[in-house]
């Protein structure tokens, strides 16, 4: 590491990032106009039509301009396939390319996260921040009021569901003796009801919405644009960031903190670079060892899903836009009103449920889609039909992150080692069987034509299998792999106030510290931990919120 570099900046804290914790950590932290923050972000301006709007939700994660492109190592258990691994790389980080789906999280996963020695973490303890953020509209559909928030900078709220499908699918999960919820994000998350999204008058509501344009009016905040190499650490200190700008190496100095907000993925890979991580592995690449935490880039987790897919009898879905006039109408009419199909990312309901007997608390989730299409954008060449995403949440399949190189230009290795246990394929087989005995219901029969995805003829748990192994795709939730945890816990990597053990003045904010994967879509989560490290930093805290969360009376007996 040089040490002559040319400073090109410096400020009191120094965010690696732009994304959905950083973004909300820049903005608490400059908050006051006490201290000076720096965000530095490689990726480019989130303005444009592909972003903004939440129709067109599957073009920005497909688009190198806005996406790092990760790919998976070939995943062994299904097929060799090399999964794709969107991540964002623009101003907003994957809330700028993510689906818009705003879910907290199970109370229970949070509870799980404290016992896993993320002291200060409980539910009790992210309600507060949970509320802090939000700015809740229940559009007057219910919900649970005394549960949200009311003011914070993320708006989140509810499509319209003037699709009838949108009602069949919520009465048909009620028909299949299942709980109807009218806020999973109150008070009880299980059973099925409205999705909520963060959208806002028409526009995708990303954290460069939300959080950035805020923060970037203020005098003591800067955004950077450049590409983050390593972290210089001084004497076991961390002291600011080297970075590559404009073709040429330079210095950001931190005077108080580096803050690394990176994801999942670039976390780990920043804290190897700058000579933290399992020893051997960083020796392996000439990396000059300062912290052996065997744990950096270990615990990856995701969720995986399958869409299964219904032809419809109706023609109400949404492929009578699939064609060039109705994507230009749809387009036309948002950019002038911020209206029509364009203004929602057509995830308006959702489902929580429980795989069996004996489990306490929702571990399969359902996104439904008045249409059957693909994240790729590829539609079912059949035409009118509706889908499902299902997957269980709380797979127990483990991967890594590792280096390729020690050149920080290169893209880190990516394992997820997805559906490496026998528990796996059991949840799997269960979430293809569940769903089509809730498209089974009574509440389909004026919709329902033929099976489109998997297909009748996939019966057997050995068909089932090889459909999971030719079709399961992320649902791009990656988290875990710089573990909160006890500070004498070999394998975490940062302490329950986010700093990395070992070293000073450095802390990793963002979903690589979640010890466990939460129930549902992690952008939530992200900036709700963005929001309570601001105040980890900062000295502070919210008091605790006690209350209770809804648990099923019956879960030792059945799983509805």
């Amino acid at each position: 590491m040089s040490n002559n570099q040319t400073i090109l900046a410096e400020a009191d804290y120094v965010i690696i990032g732009s994304g959905s914790a950083g973004a909300a950590l820049a903005y608490r932290l400059s908050e006051s106009g006490e201290h000076s923050v720096i965000v530095l972000e490689y990726g480019g301006t989130d303005i444009g039509p592909f972003i903004q709007m939440p129709g067109a939700l599957s073009y920005p994660m497909n688009m190198s301009r806005y996406d790092w492109g990760f790919k998976s190592e070939p995943e062994p258990h299904l097929n060799n396939r090399r999964l794709a691994c969107p991540r964002g790389k623009v101003i907003g980080g994957s809330s700028s390319i993510n689906g818009m789906v705003y879910v907290r999280g199970h109370a229970k996963d949070f509870d799980n996260w404290e016992e896993a020695g993320a002291t200060g973490w409980s539910y009790a303890d992210v309600l507060p921040y949970y509320k802090r953020l939000e700015h809740w509209h229940d559009g007057g559909h219910g919900g649970d009021p005394e549960w949200r928030g009311k003011d914070g900078p993320l708006h989140v709220g509810r499509g319209s569901r003037t699709n009838p499908l949108f009602k069949a699918f919520v009465d048909a999960g009620i028909e299949a003796g299942f709980e109807a919820t009218d806020d999973y994000n109150g008070e009880k998350q299980e059973g099925f009801g409205p999705m909520e999204q963060t959208v806002w008058e028409g526009r995708r509501w990303s954290t460069a919405n939300a959080y950035l344009r805020p923060a970037m009016k203020r005098d003591n905040f800067e955004l950077i644009q450049c590409f983050a190499n390593r972290v210089r650490i001084e004497n076991g200190r961390a002291v600011g960031v080297e970075v590559t700008k404009g073709g040429a190496d330079g210095f950001v100095k931190a005077n108080r903190e580096v803050i690394v907000s990176a994801s999942t993925i670039n976390s780990p890979k920043i804290l190897m670079l700058s000579g933290i991580g399992p020893a051997e592995h960083l020796r392996e690449h000439g990396i000059e060892v300062i912290a052996d935490r065997p744990g950096v880039g270990g615990n990856l987790q995701d969720h995986l899903e399958l869409y299964i897919q219904q032809a419809c009898i109706q023609p109400i879905t949404l492929y009578k836009h699939w064609n060039l006039f109705g994507k230009g109408y749809a387009g036309a009419e948002w950019t002038i009103a911020k209206t029509g199909l364009g203004a929602s990312n057509q995830f308006e309901s959702a489902g929580f449920v429980r795989s069996r007997a004996g489990v306490e608390y929702p571990d399969i989730q359902y996104h439904f889609l008045p249409m059957a299409v693909r994240y790729d954008g590829k539609a079912a060449a059949e035409g009118h039909g509706y889908q499902a995403h299902v997957g269980p949440m709380r797979s127990p399949s483990r991967g890594r992150i590792s280096l390729n190189s020690a050149d920080p230009s290169q893209a880190p290795k990516i394992f997820f080692n997805y559906m490496s246990t026998e528990e796996d394929w059991v949840d799997f087989r269960h979430c293809v069987r569940l769903t089509r005995e809730i498209f089974g219901q009574k509440a389909f029969d004026e919709y329902r034509g033929k099976e489109i995805q998997p297909g009748e003829n996939v019966q057997s748990d050995e068909e089932i299998d090889e459909f999971i192994r030719d079709e399961a795709e992320s649902a791009y939730h990656p988290c875990g792999t710089c573990r909160m945890g006890a500070v004498d816990d070999p394998h975490a990597v940062v302490d329950p106030e986010c700093r990395v053990i070992g070293v000073e003045a450095l802390r990793v904010v963002d979903s690589s510290i979640f010890p466990r994967i939460t129930n549902g879509n992690l952008n939530g989560p992200s900036i709700m931990t963005g929001e309570k490290a601001a105040d980890h930093i900062l000295g502070r805290t919210l008091p605790r919120d006690e209350a209770e969360p809804w648990i099923n009376p019956r879960w030792k007996e059945s799983d509805r």
